[in-house]
């Protein structure tokens, strides 16, 4: 006898996990007067006793197996039908079968076990060596709802073992999400700042013109990668947790609009930014978001608008909304890239020289939707503008 692969030994293990079997089986050998029953996994290779009632000692046990050739069971799970016996030497199909005779069984009934998604699981079976009338509707009957019945449990089984192993999924998930914004929240920044702060130091001690434009670029290079851990640190902590966290204020943004437009200006000293803020009134938001916004659109317009025009903000806050616009010059968005532009890892164009992972677009819009607000961008032959909008009620 061949030893039980996993799967086969799984499903074994399914049908002994059904506390009515034994119930069914009992009932079974009742109600027919028959000395032997069993629930069969039958496959086109093996026939495999899962559970069983033998009051005939007959010699079958839960993992025992029989050769499936020499079964009916076999034509049963190829034709989904019933075969139904009283007594084999007077049975016009099965009186020369040879299971019959191999088995020592003069009377037979066998059901198929046919699951929800129409494949048949095995069989529920009776047998004894002595005639019995079994072709009856009333005896039919009560077999095809115990093999209902019998699939019905076997499908449940089945959902909650999958259930399981998503449920122990999403728990591996979890730990390796907490340990991948670990690595982006520790290890990463903490080697940056240090090569942030050795940066600052050599600036403060005599250097060459030479050294002075390797330090400088060390540090632009810090400030790029800092906005890359910043971007795929929201990306992670959105997609893979809870979405973006908030601490909203009642405070004016003015101040930190203007140190994001500072902080342009410095990394971007051969273009022009122009700058309309009308925000006098204080504006319930979290403001570190908000300039990360706005960082992350006017750093877009700087990116990809034409060289040789200003990129245009203009901010406000009135009659119950804040409003952020930027706007660029340059070549038109397609209207197909336009509409996936917010889609993370997307970028409106793909020229050699850009750097970046295509984050910055979709954060701004997580950031808009998380204060309630929505982000929007039109292009035109004339310009692109991408818009930002939320209540101040929020």
């Amino acid at each position: 006898m061949a030893e039980l692969d996993s799967a086969l030994q799984a499903d074994v293990d399914t049908i002994g996990r059904i506390a009515a079997i034994p119930s069914i089986l009992e009932v079974v050998c009742r109600t027919t007067g028959m000395g032997f029953a069993a629930v069969a996994r039958v496959t086109d290779s093996r026939w495999i006793v899962c559970a069983v009632r033998d009051d005939i000692a007959f010699g079958l046990l839960p993992g025992d197996e029989l050769n499936v050739e020499t079964t009916i069971c076999d034509e049963i799970r190829q034709s989904g039908a019933p075969v139904v016996i009283d007594e084999v030497a007077g049975d016009p199909i099965y009186c020369n079968h040879p299971a019959p005779a191999m088995y020592g069984f003069q009377s037979y009934l066998s059901m198929p076990i046919t699951l929800p998604d129409g494949s048949v699981f095995g069989t529920l079976c009776t047998l004894d060596p002595r005639p019995a009338r079994l072709n009856a509707p009333q005896t039919i009957g009560m077999f095809r709802l115990f093999a209902d019945l019998i699939a019905f449990h076997i499908d449940a089984q089945q959902r909650i073992a999958v259930s399981d192993a998503s449920l122990l999924s999403e728990r591996e998930s979890a730990e390796l999400r907490e340990q991948f914004i670990a690595v982006l929240g520790h290890d990463l920044r903490n080697p940056l700042a240090a090569i942030a702060a050795g940066a600052r130091m050599l600036l403060r001690t005599p250097l060459d013109e030479r050294a002075a434009a390797i330090v400088a670029l060390m540090q632009n290079s810090v400030q790029r990668m800092t906005g890359l851990i910043d971007n795929v640190l929201d990306f992670a902590r959105g997609r893979l947790g809870g979405g973006l966290t908030l601490r909203r204020e009642i405070e004016p943004l003015l101040p930190v609009l203007e140190q994001v437009l500072d902080e342009l200006c410095i990394a971007w000293p051969d273009r022009t930014i122009e700058a309309s803020l009308d925000l006098h009134t204080p504006v319930n938001c979290d403001r570190n978001r908000i300039a990360q916004l706005a960082s992350n659109l006017i750093a877009n317009a700087l990116e990809h608008g034409a060289a040789n025009t200003p990129v245009k903000i203009q901010a406000m806050a009135k009659d119950g909304v804040f409003e952020l616009s930027v706007s660029n010059a340059g070549d038109m968005i397609p209207p197909a890239s336009l509409e996936q532009l917010f889609a993370p890892f997307v970028r409106a164009s793909a020229k050699p020289e850009q750097q970046g992972l295509g984050l910055g677009l979709y954060i701004a819009s997580e950031i808009a939707r998380a204060h309630g607000g929505t982000l929007t961008a039109t292009s035109t032959i004339e310009k692109t503008c991408f818009t930002f909008r939320m209540p101040m009620t929020e």
